[in-house]
C-alpha cells in the first residue's frame, strides 16, 4: 500500500502527540512574525528562506538554530501566540491530545516574568480545547546544556508554580557532554510533586544514556531512544515494563542522529515489543507533521490502516492523559478505523 493510499486514512484518524516541542512546532508564518517584530534578530523573515535556514548540518548546528527561534520570544504575547497557532496547526491534522515540551527556563531568563509566562500558556491552552478541540498538557524540560541553574530554576517552576495543565518533567538539549545522572535531585522533586518523568536520551548517545534516564530520572517514557535498538537486554526491559519510546523519524535525519531512513532502528524496536508512539518533535523545522510521521511509519513497518489506527492508540496508551480521557481518545480511533474499513 503506498503513501498515496494511506494519506487519506492518516489525515482523518484521531491522534495524540507526546514528543514534540513549543518553540520548534512554531511555523514558518509565525516564525517569519516574530522575526518581524524583533528586527535585531538573525533570523530571516521570509517564510521561504526559513526553509534554508531550517536546513542542518549536525545537531550541533539544528541547537544553534533552534536556539535564535527561542531568542524571538520575547514577550507573554508571544508566548500566547505561538502556543495557540501551533494548537491550530495540530486541529488541522486531527491530534486531539497533545504533550507539549516546553522549556520555561528559556522564557523567564530572557526578562518574561514567570507568573506572565504561565498565565499566557495557560490562557492558550483553555482557548485551544475550547475554540479547537484540541487538548493541551505541559512537560516542562530541563535544557541540558545550560547545566545545573537551568534544572534548579526548572524545578522551581514546575514545582512552585505547577501550571494546571502541567503533567511531566523532562529534559532536553545536547546529549554529548551532559550526563544525565547530575539532574537526578531535581526529577526526584518533580515526581515528589506528582510530575511523571519523561526525559530525552539516546538520541546522539548510545544506550547507556538511557540506562541512566532509567536509574537515575525515573523515566516513565524515553524521549527518542534511537541507540535502544543496540542493546538487546534494554529493549527487553523497556518492553517488559512497557516503557515507551518516544519515536520521531524524519527528525532523527535531520539532525544526523541516523543516517538514512533505510537504517532507522524502529522495526527493532516493534519487533521487541517495546511501547512504540510516533512523534514530530519539531515539525516546521524538519519539514514534517505528524501526518507524514504516520506515513513514514508505515512505510518503514509496512502498515495498513489497522497497523496505523495501533500506533495511535499506542501514544494514547503511553500518555499521561487520566484514564477516562485514554479510554475516549482510544474509542474515538476505532469508531474511526472501522468506519473506514467499512466503506
Amino acid at each position: 500500500m503506498t503513501d498515496l493510499d494511506l494519506h487519506p486514512f492518516v489525515a482523518g484518524l484521531p491522534k495524540a502527540e507526546l514528543h514534540v516541542h513549543h518553540v520548534g512546532s512554531a511555523s514558518p508564518r509565525i516564525v517569519a512574525e516574530l522575526a518581524a517584530r524583533h528586527p535585531d534578530s538573525k533570523v530571516p523573515t521570509d517564510p521561504e528562506a526559513l526553509a534554508d535556514y531550517f536546513t542542518f548540518t549536525d545537531f550541533a548546528h539544528f541547537i544553534q538554530v533552534y536556539l535564535s527561534v527561542v531568542d524571538l520570544i520575547r514577550t507573554p504575547e508571544d508566548v500566547r501566540l505561538l502556543t495557540y497557532e501551533v494548537a491550530r496547526d495540530m486541529a488541522r491534522q486531527n491530534i486531539r491530545y497533545a504533550e507539549l515540551t516546553i522549556t520555561p527556563y528559556s522564557s523567564t531568563r530572557r526578562g518574561i516574568p514567570e507568573d506572565a509566562f504561565m498565565d499566557a500558556i495557560e490562557d492558550a491552552r483553555k482557548a485551544a480545547e475550547a475554540e479547537l478541540g484540541v487538548i493541551l498538557r505541559w512537560c516542562f524540560d530541563i535544557p541540558g546544556e545550560a547545566g545545573l541553574e537551568a534544572a534548579e530554576e526548572t524545578a522551581r517552576l514546575a514545582v512552585d508554580l505547577h501550571p494546571e495543565g502541567l503533567v511531566s518533567f523532562g529534559l532536553g538539549g545536547p546529549e554529548i557532554g551532559v550526563p544525565r545522572p547530575q539532574f537526578k535531585p531535581y526529577f526526584d522533586r518533580a515526581i515528589a510533586a506528582g510530575l511523571h518523568s519523561a526525559p530525552h536520551a539516546g538520541e546522539t548517545t548510545g544506550p547507556e544514556t538511557i540506562w541512566d534516564a532509567l536509574t537515575h530520572l525515573g523515566a516513565e517514557r524515553i524521549g527518542h531512544g534511537t541507540s535502544a535498538a543496540q542493546d538487546p537486554k534494554l529493549l527487553a526491559h523497556l518492553a517488559e515494563n512497557r516503557i515507551a519510546l518516544e519515536v520521531c523519524p524524519t527528525s532523527n535525519i535531520a539532525t544526523r542522529a541516523v543516517a538514512t531512513l533505510d537504517e532507522h532502528p524502529i522495526k527493532q524496536m516493534v519487533d521487541a515489543g517495546v511501547l512504540v508512539t510516533i512523534n514530530s518533535d519539531d515539525p516546521p523545522m524538519f519539514g514534517t507533521d505528524l501526518n507524514n510521521e504516520y506515513l513514514v511509519a508505515a512505510r518503514l513497518l509496512d502498515l495498513d490502516e489497522q497497523g496505523l489506527a495501533a500506533l495511535a492508540k499506542n501514544a494514547v496508551e503511553a500518555s499521561f492523559l487520566d484514564e477516562a480521557g485514554k479510554a475516549k481518545l482510544a474509542a474515538e480511533i476505532d469508531t474511526y478505523t472501522a468506519d473506514w474499513l467499512a466503506k
